[in-house]
């Protein structure tokens, strides 16, 4: 008997086709619940953020585990806001900053992903406002970042930039509240807020740590013969002179009028002391003169914290310092 083998037959019956179209719509919707799911998690992620560094490094944890990299980079040239965040180390954390320095720094931009030499991958995104634009840059390392990763980043965008932008109002209102209107200095509460904490540190890993109270000399004559206007821009002139030579992690606050203070972290009295001497210098660098006779200068006092002093005793036996150079002649630098 001749057996003979037929192919099977598709029968599109309506039910069939029916149940077919609600699996499909049932996949797309947990999909998209999926995302929704993943954008509220970023929401409030980024809800408890204030700072524009936190929340760039509040993204990167919540997009890490879906979309694995190396650096994340925002930059805002109107505002003058920059911060890069990298989860990686040592040289190839090096090559990656300067990678994403570059991109960032460059005028001409790039579409699609942008690889160096090193293997590092680039992605650039702009946000942009009737006000101003920010760069949202992202680097994975050894390969482009994929279609369905990129969809990703792109539904989180309008979560980011909301939150950036709020981040980028709080900052500047911090800034006016925490920065001297004039010089651009820290002011007085900014010293209340940051210095017993650097001394608690201080204590706590055995570091030095070293206090300069600084006060102008014959400014009062600058203000008599040249007008408050001078004395405005001498004193803005003196604070970047002080600001140029500190390093970003010491404290340098106005405290008011002529006065300036600055903390110094991890530095004891002798090279505190170096570079006191050379602040002197450049003060006296800037060639200020109230009349023939009188020319600005700045007399320094400087102590190292010693064990169990408190804050009010430390800034006390600095500030008698201070007037030891006045009264030693001014215009110097006095260590006790």
């Amino acid at each position: 008997m001749n057996l003979s083998t037929k192919e099977p037959r598709t029968i599109d019956h309506p039910q069939v086709v029916e149940i077919d179209k609600v699996l499909v719509e049932l996949d797309l919707l947990k999909r998209q619940s999926e995302r929704l799911d993943l954008m509220n998690k970023l929401h409030g992620r980024m809800a408890g953020v204030l700072s524009l560094t936190g929340m760039i490094e509040a993204y990167s944890v919540w997009l890490m585990p879906l979309v694995p990299h190396e650096l994340i980079g925002y930059s805002n040239a109107a505002r003058q806001k920059k911060h890069l965040f990298c989860s990686g180390h040592g040289p190839n954390r090096r090559r990656a900053m300067a990678f994403a320095e570059e991109l960032i720094e460059n005028p001409v931009p790039f579409s699609g992903g942008c690889k160096n030499q090193d293997g590092h991958y680039a992605h650039k995104w702009v946000f942009e406002s009737p006000e101003d634009a920010g760069i949202l840059l992202i680097l994975k390392d050894g390969q482009e970042l994929s279609n369905a990763e990129i969809g990703l980043i792109n539904s989180s965008l309008v979560i980011l930039s909301d939150s950036l932008q709020r981040g980028l109002e709080y900052e500047e209102l911090f800034e006016r509240a925490s920065n001297d209107p004039l010089t651009g200095l820290s002011n007085r509460r900014v010293f209340e807020e940051r210095i017993r904490g650097m001394m608690d540190s201080a204590k706590r890993y055995k570091r030095p740590i070293t206090m300069i109270s600084m006060d102008l000399d014959r400014f009062k004559n600058i203000n008599d013969n040249l007008g408050h206007q001078a004395g405005d821009e001498v004193l803005k002139s003196v604070a970047k002179v002080l600001k140029d030579a500190v390093r970003s992690t010491d404290l340098l606050v106005r405290m008011g009028g002529d006065e300036f203070l600055l903390v110094l972290d991890d530095t004891d009295q002798k090279n505190a002391r170096i570079l006191a001497e050379r602040l002197c210098v450049a003060v006296d660098d800037l060639d200020v003169w109230a009349d023939a006779a009188t020319k600005l200068g700045i007399s320094i006092g400087l102590s190292q914290l010693q064990d169990g002093e408190s804050l009010g005793q430390w800034m006390e036996r600095t500030d008698d310092i201070l007037y030891h150079a006045k009264a030693q002649g001014r215009s110097r630098v006095a260590v006790r």
